[in-house]
């Protein structure tokens, strides 16, 4: 007879993965990947279909199923991971979406922000959260409001809302389950991280019904069962959901506070975890909820680059400086460091700790010796210094300097020169999870945990460093790069904010 095996569904902002582990070993058996397309019907706008999303899904399922070569009746549990703040509407009699998702990355809601920013404080108070279209709060209510009848039909509780994790499970079970995690909760601007409910007065202020919402549940818990798919059998049990930055927080096996990870995906995320104690910032840096083994709390506190691997993508994609995205490696080798290039990659506003959605995306220093390898080394770096920012606003919060190393995965975190750039931008090690897709790892691991198969000891032995990288560059030389860099921030933040 089979061992068990745990399958794990990882909807990404760009793709949709699936990775079937061994139970015991967490041996990746299968893996597959589809690209999902984005839309750009305006400026700042970026949404997805949600059709495109399931059938994503639905395929990476039975391909990474096939590879593994296992029958699908040994999967004892399916953990879920998905981009966040993307928000979803759809018709519970049918389970068809009335609109499109709308993606995280979304800046439309940008002047509702900006004119209320006022509430911000009541809003902070209460979610840990900053009054900013990445939000899902802010969305939802663009959308209520743009097609009134949808609120007539939420409130006559025939609407169903929710993040990509809530719609998964709605269509995985046949519709009979309705639920997120606490993780995604907390992403909303709708969801008290103290109480762990949602808020009545969080929804009357962004016109949410509350009836359209799912339950929210801790991340190990029972989701449902598969019922009526033809890639997976009825009867299989979701036993583990999570946001992907909290779910990779999990993989890397950061369960105690002080441990912290960043995870470089199309955006890069830095999480420190602070155990079962909500710090609040004073420095922009967002509270949010941990991934949860049970009904206890458990926080962190949360920086966003909203554009990291994204960077990498319009340099292939819209510039043609390679066909390939690891291409940008040996591209950006070639670079000549005299040349003074900063890469500000803000082309949809800048997250923490500056929170300006206004900004865009500008380079400074061309000369008429700038290369294509230069753009590239640009564009790595402004990735790493972004980084550096958010781990130093985490510093002053907690009026303490980390030395750990920090952990890192995504696909980002396989470029050697950028992990050295990296490192010599912290002025700290920095160390490559063995597995470097540590957000599916992470769904697995709830699943196990889900599934009484494993728990956070046996799991954390299992999570290990496959590459560290030290910092090389001088103090001196690292401090004068970071002036420049922010300096260049400040810039950018000037001319947006002041309309020019």
């Amino acid at each position: 007879m089979s061992s068990p095996i745990i399958l794990a569904i990882d909807q990404g902002t760009t793709s949709s993965r699936a990775v079937v582990y061994d139970a015991k070993t967490f041996a990746v058996l299968g893996v597959a990947q589809q690209e999902i397309e984005q839309h750009y019907p305006q400026d700042g706008w970026v949404e997805h279909e949600p059709e495109d999303i399931w059938y994503s899904v639905a395929r990476t399922v039975r391909e990474a199923l096939a590879k593994s070569g296992r029958n699908a009746k040994t999967v004892a549990a399916i953990g879920i991971t998905n981009q966040r703040e993307t928000v979803v509407a759809w018709d519970r009699a049918s389970g068809r979406a009335v609109n499109r998702a709308i993606v995280w990355q979304d800046r439309r809601t940008t002047d509702f922000c900006r004119t209320n920013a006022a509430d911000q404080p009541m809003l902070t108070a209460k979610t840990g959260l900053v009054l900013d279209p990445y939000f899902s709060g802010t969305k939802l209510r663009w959308l209520l409001e743009r097609m009134p009848l949808l609120n007539v039909v939420a409130e006559r509780g025939e609407l169903a809302v929710g993040t990509v994790d809530s719609f998964l499970i709605w269509r995985l079970t046949g519709g009979a389950v309705h639920a997120t995690d606490a993780t995604n909760a907390s992403r909303t601007l709708l969801f008290n991280i103290h109480t762990m409910q949602w808020d009545d007065e969080l929804l009357r202020y962004f016109g949410v019904p509350r009836v359209a919402l799912p339950k929210v549940k801790p991340s190990v818990a029972e989701y449902g069962v598969t019922k009526g798919l033809d890639f997976l059998p009825d009867g299989v049990p979701i036993r583990g959901v999570a946001g992907d930055q909290q779910a990779a927080l999990f993989g890397q096996g950061c369960f105690a506070p002080g441990e912290a990870k960043c995870t470089y995906g199309t955006g890069a995320f830095y999480l420190l975890h602070t155990g079962d104690t909500a710090v609040s910032s004073k420095h922009k840096l967002l509270t949010t909820v941990a991934a949860m083994t049970d009904a206890k709390p458990k926080y962190a506190m949360e920086g966003a680059v909203f554009v990291a691997g994204a960077a990498v993508q319009w340099l292939r994609d819209g510039l043609h400086l390679f066909k390939a995205s690891e291409d940008v490696e040996q591209l950006a080798k070639g670079s000549n460091p005299a040349e003074p290039v900063l890469f500000v990659p803000g082309f949809v506003g800048l997250g923490a700790p500056h929170w300006v959605p206004e900004a865009r995306g500008v380079i400074f220093g061309l000369t008429r010796a700038t290369t294509a390898a230069d753009l590239g080394r640009a564009a790595l770096e402004g990735v790493a210094f972004q980084v550096a920012d958010l781990i130093d606003a985490a510093e002053k919060d907690l009026a303490s300097e980390v030395h750990a190393a920090l952990k890192v995965d995504g696909g980002m975190a396989r470029n050697d020169w950028f992990l050295q750039c990296q490192a010599d931008s912290l002025g700290r090690p920095v160390a490559r999870a063995a597995h470097s897709e540590s957000t599916a790892l992470g769904a697995a691991f709830l699943a196990a945990v889900g599934a009484g198969l494993a728990n956070e000891t046996a799991l954390g032995a299992l999570v290990s460093a496959a590459t560290r990288f030290e910092p090389k560059l001088p103090a001196a030389d690292r401090e004068r790069k970071l002036v420049a860099w922010r300096k260049a921030v400040r810039a950018v933040i000037g001319f947006y904010s002041s309309g020019g």
